[in-house]
């Protein structure tokens, strides 16, 4: 299957002895790095069974990209989200039912939608696969309540099917919330760890973002980097700064069409434009392994974000750099936007067009926030917010520390590590 499907003749680590416990029924969760092959983990089970394996994913662009890639390898796959209308989400349900496809992308707000489980509970179900797991855990950097209803939806199935959970980004306790939530039984647990040597880390303080990320990418004109910046401003901004400096850039975030989006994807995916300036709206699931560089021009408001976006570079396992542009007023501006979310997240019930803005930026369904914003407590929306600030704590810790970077990211995993990586700017 490998071989056949992925043109690989061994595994990664931590790939096979995940593909074995799911092929021998028994529930897992792999903690996984960006690019180490998460998504061939459920894939190839998913194969392997009889009827057709759902995989539980948060963003559209994801599922876009891996049923397209599924389809180039000859394996028959569908999505469903909010960008199919009600007569293609019909003719997908027909084709379920048909046994057309081996592999369905959904949204985790469809799980519970009726006309999503009628269709459900008449398939043969093997396998259930859940991707950005953490999202399930309100200790993660992204919580979704919708997360929430996996575990019942898998329950109230004729046959209850293995669940699978995978993330590259979860510290130890947000791994335990995970296994609870999803109610895992007797999970294989299992973390190739979150260090990759190959990338080196910066944290620069410049006078002049501007003048400092002009240096930067000019020095590596012809080289494939992502520049990620907070807002839709600063993406025009830098994408047309960048172009009129003879950079060929490109530009991602959900104010752009959908046409426009896939365009530039399409553009920075296959070199015509090697620079991609985008918000977090980008990246996920996008498989492309000669990015050199990524440069924060913007500091995140987590470090789980920080190291999903940064891990973008050297997935060939070449080297590649990390650069963070820092400036202390990024604290204050990162406060103003998690105060920003949560009066979202309050006024979403009366204001369900502000949820589904917020999760257009995120490229995420907007059936799916709306939703989410339904199921938030007020005692859910504090807690969260609570999280939101320690967070952005420990990611200014990042910026203003003495010490290792590459420890300081391990260390918040969990992991342990040697004193000194001599692999960032602060080691160097």
């Amino acid at each position: 299957m490998l071989q056949r499907y992925y043109g690989h003749t061994a595994f990664r680590d931590g790939q096979n002895e995940l593909i074995d416990a799911i092929v021998d029924g028994r529930d897992t969760l792999g903690v996984m790095p960006t690019g180490s092959g998460k998504s061939i983990c459920y894939q190839i089970p998913a194969l392997m069974a009889d009827g057709v394996a759902l995989v539980i994913s948060p963003l559209i662009s994801l599922m876009k990209d891996q049923v397209a890639a599924l389809r180039v390898k000859g394996v028959k796959a569908a999505y469903i989200n909010s960008t199919l209308s009600p007569r293609q989400i019909r003719t997908v349900y027909g084709n379920l039912l048909a046994g057309e496809y081996k592999i369905a992308y959904i949204a985790p707000e469809r799980l519970v939608s009726e006309g999503f489980f009628s269709v459900a509970s008449e398939l043969k179900i093997p396998l259930v696969a859940i991707d950005e797991a953490h999202c399930a855990s309100q200790w993660g950097h992204d919580f979704r309540p919708s997360y929430m209803r996996i575990a019942d939806f898998a329950e109230m199935l004729p046959v209850r099917p293995v669940l699978a959970a995978f993330t590259a980004t979860a510290t130890q306790r947000v791994s335990k919330d995970i296994i609870r939530i999803l109610r895992l039984r007797d999970p294989l647990c299992l973390s190739t760890g979150f260090d990759r040597p190959n990338l080196g880390y910066e944290v620069l303080v410049p006078k002049n973002r501007m003048q400092l990320l002009d240096l930067i990418v000019s020095k590596r004109r012809g080289q494939s980097g992502i520049v990620y910046c907070n807002t839709r401003r600063t993406v025009e901004r830098i994408c047309g700064n960048l172009c009129d400096i003879g950079i060929s850039a490109t530009r991602y975030h959900a104010g752009l069409d959908d046409e426009e989006r896939r365009l530039n994807q399409d553009d920075f995916l296959y070199d015509r434009r090697p620079v991609m300036v985008a918000t977090n709206a980008f990246g996920m699931g996008i498989d492309k392994p000669n990015v050199r560089y990524v440069i924060h021009y913007n500091m995140p408001q987590s470090l789980e974000a920080y190291y999903q976006e940064a891990g973008r570079a050297g997935r060939d396992g070449e080297k590649a750099d990390c650069m963070l542009l820092y400036s202390p007023n990024d604290i204050s501006t990162a406060k103003n936007l998690i105060a920003a979310s949560g009066k979202e997240r309050k006024s979403a019930l009366s204001k369900r067009n502000t949820a589904a803005a917020a999760a257009a930026e995120a490229g995420r369904d907007a059936n799916e926030a709306r939703a989410n914003s339904e199921i938030m407590t007020k005692r859910e929306r504090r807690r969260v917010m609570k999280q939101d600030f320690r967070r952005l704590r420990d990611m200014s810790g990042y910026c203003r520390t003495p010490d290792c970077l590459r420890g300081y990211i391990l260390d918040y995993f969990g992991q342990k590590h040697s004193r000194k990586c001599a692999n960032c700017t602060n080691c160097r």
